[in-house]
């Protein structure tokens, strides 16, 4: 018979959740090292990047979030040593490369099916071209899209690829090629996987893509908690369908332990080291992006907060602000702050600061008032300024 379902209160889901996405321990003392970034890695998995950089590129933010304010070289550096590498993890995703072998099925299955229709297509039709490319990177050494380009019509916005960006990227994908980001920017730089990763990685044997994705089920299962299989399957972006079977699998081997969270209409897992210790005394800014809050439905059981990015939202019809961070303290989201970096005044601006309902304004608004400073320091900013929009600016004001 299967076991029977862990009992769990929708606070202790919170609690197991935040323990497993490393705010259950106190911030480093003293100067971040890079041993303590491991260990961030270590228990989320993967960072998300995204190139939004009206506050600072999101990638940076959950390292904040977990560690404080650090030397902003952490991130380059682990990449440059070869201790994170850069692929379509969750997203566009930084993961230990100690991972790397566990996406190899991936490279083989983007040789071929429709999940980068763009990208297979540029390769079925431009095969030389594609080869051409290549060739030339084994020969001339890195890349970015720039150096290639045949672009003869001003880009336009967002995915506005010409054919050298498209084949770089199909490359990329298929584990031709891996990248890194410019120093002071945002463009890939494509080179050989010899020539970034580390000899020792591209050794490790290539498991079956079965025992690939079950690999990726547990670590994903260890940096949620307790998770649904949706939950599950989102973390890095594998099919629902094919990990059942494979859910089914751990819960056999004991790896997977079944559980029932208050409030939750599905099945919920348990992974087997998950470990609920005194309650998480946490205070965050998170990114948009964090592993935390990226799946916005999860993120509703959660905590209960219903939150969507408001980027691509018309001015007029945002309700929060154009780049919003939840604002975690204890075990709780109790507010939303739009925060932009004014790098020429040399300023953090709060452009907006709503608290949740329930939520109590003179904590919020004190905590941020240490937190905020702290921020604008590690981004090499002189002050903060609130803006009067939202029902926790007047206080946060005060508090400042």
């Amino acid at each position: 018979m299967p076991p029977r379902p862990i009992q769990l209160s929708r606070r202790d889901a919170r609690q197991l959740a935040l323990v497993a996405q490393g705010f259950g321990a106190a911030r480093p003392k003293g100067a971040v090292s890079q041993r303590q970034l491991q260990q961030v890695f270590d228990r989320v998995g993967v960072i998300q990047i995204d190139s939004v950089n009206v506050l600072v590129r999101s990638q940076e933010l959950p390292v904040f979030a977990r560690l404080g304010p650090h030397n902003r070289s952490l991130l380059p550096h682990a990449v440059q040593s070869g201790a994170l590498f850069e692929y379509w993890a969750h997203a566009a995703s930084l993961v230990p490369t100690k991972h790397q072998h566990l996406f190899r099925w991936r490279m083989e299955q983007g040789r071929s099916d429709s999940m980068a229709a763009a990208l297979s297509k540029v390769h079925r039709s431009k095969k030389a071209y594609v080869e051409v490319v290549h060739q030339y990177i084994v020969e001339n050494g890195a890349v970015v899209a720039g150096d290639l380009s045949q672009r003869t019509t001003p880009k336009g916005k967002w995915w506005d690829w010409d054919t050298a960006k498209l084949a770089l990227e199909y490359l990329f994908l298929v584990g031709r090629l891996c990248a890194r980001r410019q120093a002071h920017g945002f463009a890939r730089v494509y080179d050989l996987p010899e020539r970034i990763l580390p000899a020792g990685v591209l050794a490790v044997p290539t498991p079956s893509p079965h025992a690939a994705q079950t690999q990726l089920v547990a670590l994903a299962a260890r940096s949620m908690g307790v998770a649904t299989a949706s939950d599950l399957a989102d973390y890095y972006r594998q099919s629902l369908t094919g990990l059942k079977p494979i859910i089914a699998e751990l819960v056999e081997a004991g790896t997977l332990l079944p559980a029932a969270v208050e409030g939750w209409n599905v099945p919920a897992y348990l992974h087997c080291t998950a470990a609920q210790t005194t309650p998480v005394a946490a205070c965050a800014l998170l990114s948009p992006f964090d592993s935390l809050v990226w799946h916005r439905q999860r993120c509703e059981r959660l905590f209960n907060f219903h939150y969507r990015i408001e980027i691509y939202t018309p001015k007029a019809q945002r309700k929060f602000g154009y780049y919003v961070l939840p604002f975690l303290l204890g075990d709780t989201l109790v507010g939303r702050i739009d925060l932009k970096a004014d790098r020429p005044a040399g300023a953090l601006r709060v452009q907006a600061a709503h608290l949740e309902p329930g939520a109590k304004a003179g904590n919020a608004a004190a905590q941020l008032a240490h937190l905020l400073p702290e921020m604008a320091a590690w981004l090499g900013l002189e002050r903060v300024t609130v803006r009067a929009r939202g029902n926790l600016a007047r206080a946060l004001r005060q508090a400042l």
